[in-house]
C-alpha cells in the first residue's frame, strides 16, 4: 500500500496524531503548580521559626522558582480549562498563582507568550528573541545581562512588545508585581532578615530566571535563524535529560500543537516523528 506524502496528507496525519493527546485535564500540572507554591511559601515560617536551616531552604527555594513557570505555561494555553468550561477557574488559578515566586504576572506572561508563538525568532516581534546567543555559556551571560539596569532585552523587551500590540494596560501588572516584590525584600531587610530575603527569594529568582530562559527560550530555538511552522524550533537531546530540561527536548511538538499537555509531548513526538522528518524539521540526536 502506498502512503501519500503530499503536504496535505502529512498535515492530516499530523493532526490525527495530535488529537490523540489533546483534551485531557493535566492534573499533574495543577498539583505541580499549586504544590510547588505551597512548598515555597512553607519555607518562610520554617526558616523564621528555626525549624529548617537556611542552608537547606535555599536550594529548595531555588528549585521552586525553576519549577514555577511551566504550570502557568499550561494555563497560558488554556490546557487546564478552556473558556466556557467548568475547569476555567482552575486554569486561571494555576496561571496566576504558580508564577508568584518568579515575580511574573500571569496576564503579562500569557500575552507575551502568545506573541512568541506568533513571531518566533523574529528579532523585532518575538519577546524571547533577546535570549538568543551563539552558545550555552553566552546564553547564560546574556540572561544575566538582560536583567541589568538599562538592558534592552529580557522583561524590558516584554514591555516594548506590550506597547507595540496596544496592551500598555498590562504594564501596570508588571509594575505592581515589582513594587510589591521589592517592598517585601526591603521590609525584610529593615526588620533584620536581609539574608533570609536574599536566599529565599532574591537569589533563587535570579538563578531560576537564568535556568528558565536557558531551557525554555534559548535551547529549543537555537540558533534561532529559522521561521515558519516547521523551522522555528527543534527537537534536541539535552545532557540534562528530558526532566532536567523541563521537557524542552520535544519543544517542536509544543509549537506545532500548543494544546497538548507538556507531559504528553514525548509520546506525541514519537508518534509523529516520521512526519516531522518528512517535513524537514530539526530533529537533533533524539
Amino acid at each position: 500500500m502506498t502512503i501519500s506524502t503530499s503536504p496535505n496528507a502529512l498535515r492530516r496525519q499530523e493532526q490525527q496524531i495530535a488529537r490523540k493527546y489533546a483534551g485531557r485535564l493535566p492534573w499533574e500540572a495543577v498539583i505541580w503548580g499549586l504544590g510547588n507554591l505551597a512548598v515555597w511559601l512553607a519555607l518562610w515560617p520554617l526558616v523564621f521559626f528555626d525549624v529548617m536551616p537556611l542552608w537547606l531552604a535555599f536550594p529548595i527555594a531555588t528549585l521552586n522558582v525553576m519549577l514555577c513557570y511551566l504550570p502557568s505555561h499550561e494555563a497560558q494555553h488554556d490546557i487546564i480549562g478552556r473558556k466556557g468550561t467548568k475547569w476555567r477557574w482552575l486554569n486561571e488559578l494555576v496561571g496566576h498563582l504558580s508564577t508568584i515566586p518568579l515575580v511574573l504576572p500571569y496576564r503579562v506572561a500569557k500575552v507575551t507568550h502568545i506573541q512568541h508563538h506568533l513571531h518566533a525568532n523574529d528579532p523585532d516581534r518575538d519577546p524571547d528573541y533577546s535570549s538568543m546567543a551563539p552558545g550555552p555559556w553566552q546564553a547564560i551571560w546574556k540572561s544575566i545581562q538582560n536583567r541589568q539596569p538599562g538592558a534592552k532585552g529580557g522583561f524590558n523587551k516584554y514591555g516594548d512588545i506590550l506597547r507595540d500590540i496596544g496592551r500598555e494596560d498590562l504594564l501596570l501588572d508588571g509594575a505592581l508585581f515589582q513594587i510589591v516584590h521589592f517592598a517585601i525584600l526591603i521590609g525584610l531587610a529593615l526588620s533584620g532578615h536581609a539574608i533570609e530575603a536574599a536566599l529565599l527569594w532574591w537569589l533563587p529568582r535570579q538563578i531560576g530566571l537564568t535556568y528558565i530562559q536557558f531551557f525554555l527560550s534559548w535551547a529549543p530555538h537555537h540558533p534561532a535563524d529559522g521561521t515558519g511552522r516547521y523551522r522555528d524550533t527543534r527537537a534536541f537531546r539535552s545532557s540534562w535529560g528530558n526532566i532536567g530540561s523541563m521537557g524542552m527536548q520535544y519543544h517542536i511538538v509544543h509549537h506545532l500543537h500548543p494544546y497538548i499537555p507538556l507531559t504528553d509531548t514525548p509520546a506525541a513526538y514519537r508518534d509523529m516523528r516520521h512526519i516531522l522528518e518528512q517535513r524537514g524539521c530539526r530533529l537533533e540526536n533524539i
